[in-house]
């Protein structure tokens, strides 16, 4: 009888070729040669299958932020911007506005307008400066002839009086009264005209066979009128009609 080759076990007891070797499963879930984590028997198609669940059930952008991101980046037009899963999104276009957007009607129109309106505001500083130039003159001028009233007054009570009758102040006298009156110089002195309150100031009445009632009867003392403004109202006597 041949001898059997013996192969020494684990614990170096001789052990019978014929008997099986022993079998272990190795259940470290990290590789010890390449460092790559393992997945057990059957975790593999759990994932798959939650994978392919997940690619046939579109996610829901209010569960699934990530989601939702990329789907608006997905929606973004362009056409160099790169989507999250690699695709090629397009940028927005940029619409340049041109220069020639404000046409060149509108703003001559826009020029014509300002054109105009500084023409308006100078014409209405111009007249009035030139209506507050006469009310100034006017002013001005009224005031030398009321400071002249005096000696008006003196020059026509020396003509009536018959002492201007002739000579050199007689010529100066009449000198003096044209240059007035060439400046809007007005006497107020006429007799039998209605009384007008606003030029004439009653002193007294007395009846008058030949002037109505409410009538100059004479004049006391002479008033001037510049233009539209009295200087100095005319001192009167009114009439209050035929005596009874």
């Amino acid at each position: 009888m041949a001898e059997q080759d013996q192969n020494p076990g684990p614990d170096g007891a001789d052990r019978p070729e014929s008997e099986e070797p022993i079998r272990f499963t190795d259940k470290r879930r990290i590789d010890p040669e390449t460092g790559e984590p393992r997945h057990a028997e059957g975790e593999t198609g759990v994932e798959e299958g939650a994978a392919a669940a997940s690619a046939a059930t579109p996610a829901d952008p209010v569960r699934d932020p990530l989601a939702q991101a990329e789907q608006i980046l997905r929606d973004l037009p362009g056409d160099s911007a790169e989507g999250v899963d690699g695709e090629v999104l397009e940028e927005p276009e940029l619409q340049e506005v041109p220069l020639e957007a404000a046409s060149a009607g509108d703003r001559e129109a826009e020029l014509q307008a300002d054109l105009q309106r500084l023409q308006a505001e100078y014409v209405n500083y111009r007249r009035r400066v030139e209506r507050d130039r006469a009310v100034e003159r006017a002013r001005t001028v009224g005031q030398v002839i009321t400071s002249l009233t005096p000696v008006l007054d003196d020059i026509h009570a020396a003509r009536q009086a018959g002492d201007l009758v002739d000579g050199p102040f007689a010529a100066i006298a009449a000198k003096l009264e044209s240059l007035l009156e060439q400046q809007g110089l007005e006497r107020i002195d006429e007799e039998a005209v209605p009384f007008d309150p606003s030029v004439h100031e009653a002193l007294m009445q007395q009846p008058h066979p030949e002037i109505p009632a409410d009538h100059v009867a004479a004049v006391l003392r002479a008033g001037y009128r510049h233009g539209d403004r009295v200087l100095r109202a005319a001192q009167v006597m009114v009439s209050t009609g035929p005596a009874e």
